[in-house]
């Protein structure tokens, strides 16, 4: 789980998808999940774009039937920020029987403090609480798939965290830092995929769970949550800025395609090559030792269960 190996991966490596369902969140054009979905589409795989707006799977469908006319593509409308949501997505994507891959790669990066409809902070909730609650919901059709595969999508912030976070999610933050809170969701997401896959081998159920990040990838997601828009004004100048110091999105979806597809085992952790992780091919890297924390990863989860109201498997 920890020690990192020196083979790097490329795409040349993905195997064949063709009968394959793939499930990929926030598929925004441009983004990480835009290009998991493409080079997933590009070798057959059946890919379910699940977002929040109907345009925005719309425009990315298009982008990816540019590049791959055959792909096919369906939608699954699903706010993660929103447990009601989460909960209908899920009843509507029982419609798509067995998937052999879930990507959790929806997110959101260092807004200013809001509340959910549920009452979480919103960046716990859309790249925690959400994911987790989808996953459990869309456990029986992994599992029907025979082999399938939870790829969540973390980051290097998650070494900003130096605790995991297991205060009451539902207490407002007496002082909130947005950056100090991205780390606690990303720490969450390698506490989750952990402890979920060690809960899967001792259920012998044939569902592995694997975890990525993308190193400094130009997304618009940065921007997105100092501004609360990607273009416009000093949101443009900012965006064109982290674009041109970063490894293109493009590159920053290869250690999630790495997760999803090649021969790894569960708890596998991979992330770009380079210096400091920050850019380079995918191989198989290390976390922090708090995310390798088993009674930490238990905790989380019995409070991630408890905000959600399910526990699995």
């Amino acid at each position: 789980m920890s020690n990192p190996v020196s083979d790097a991966w490329t795409l040349a490596e993905i195997p064949d998808q063709t009968g394959r369902t793939v499930l990929v969140t926030g598929p925004s054009v441009g983004g990480l999940g835009h290009y998991t979905a493409l080079e997933l589409a590009r070798r057959g795989a059946r890919v379910v774009l699940a977002g929040r707006t109907a345009a925005k799977l719309d425009a990315t469908a298009e982008a990816i039937t540019a590049d791959v006319p055959n792909a096919m593509i369906d939608h699954l409308m699903v706010d993660l920020a929103d447990l009601g949501s989460v909960r209908a997505g899920a009843a509507q994507a029982a419609e798509l029987g067995p998937l052999d891959v879930l990507v959790n790669n929806a997110g959101v990066m260092a807004p200013p403090l809001s509340r959910t409809a549920d009452g979480f902070e919103l960046q716990m909730a859309t790249n925690h609480f959400g994911p987790f609650l989808l996953t459990g919901l869309l456990l029986p059709q992994l599992v029907a798939s025979g082999a399938g595969r939870v790829v969540t999508v973390s980051s290097n912030g998650h070494r900003l965290a130096r605790s995991a976070p297991l205060g009451d999610p539902l207490t407002s933050p007496r002082h909130y830092q947005r950056w100090s809170q991205y780390g606690a969701t990303k720490l969450a997401n390698l506490l989750f995929t952990y402890e979920l896959d060690r809960r899967l081998r001792t259920a012998d159920l044939p569902v592995t769970a694997l975890a990525a990040h993308p190193g400094f990838a130009g997304t618009h997601l940065v921007v997105n949550g100092q501004f609360g828009r990607t273009s416009g004004g000093i949101a443009s100048i900012f965006d064109a800025a982290t674009k041109a110091v970063s490894q293109s999105a493009a590159d920053g979806a290869l250690p999630t395609l790495m997760a999803a597809t090649a021969d790894l085992p569960g708890s596998t952790y991979c992330g770009p090559s380079g210096l400091s992780q920050w850019r380079g091919l995918p191989q198989v890297v290390g976390s922090s030792q708090v995310a390798r924390d088993p009674a930490a990863q238990r905790a989380f989860w019995a409070l991630s269960a408890d905000a959600v109201g399910l526990d699995y498997p």
